[in-house]
């Protein structure tokens, strides 16, 4: 589990773990992340996968895709929450239905950012995760654009 003061943590580099079932996604995500000074603790590409490795690594923040075959991003927030309901979740997805917007506004202390999405916007959406209790200085200047090609 973390240690450290509030003032040691503000310093410390973020750490996520990126699930998407597109593997580029995943890869243009992390390296964006990683330029920002965000690091990138583990990469997977279902639900499944995502509950172990946060169980296993701890992350502060998990960039969490909704639709994925076999388990999808609900499946993966409610196990997670369910090893430390406090978890903070940046869903990333394409999912804009009626339903799934109304499920998502339901859940407490969840982020969403919707593709295609601006870097930005995924950075915005870590920092409301931790109430402005980290150090925006971390990706100040990182000012890029995720616009995944219409042949993705």
């Amino acid at each position: 589990m973390k240690s450290g003061s509030d003032t040691e943590k503000k310093s410390a580099p973020i750490s996520v773990i990126v699930v998407d079932d597109d593997k580029d996604i995943v890869e243009v995500l992390s390296d964006f992340l990683e330029l920002a000074k965000i690091k990138v603790l583990a990469k997977c590409y279902d639900g499944k996968l995502a509950v172990e490795l946060y169980e296993k690594l701890r992350p502060d923040v998990v960039l969490l895709d909704i639709m994925m075959p076999d388990y999808d991003g609900f499946y993966a927030l409610t196990k997670i929450r369910q090893i430390d309901n406090n978890a903070k979740i940046l869903m990333v997805t394409a999912d804009a239905r009626k339903e799934t917007t109304a499920r998502l506004e339901q859940i407490e202390g969840l982020e969403v950012v919707y593709k295609p999405f601006d870097f930005n916007n995924v950075l915005e959406g870590i920092s409301k995760l931790f109430e402005g209790h980290i150090d925006a200085m971390a990706y100040q200047g990182a000012t890029y654009s995720i616009r995944p090609s219409t042949q993705i």
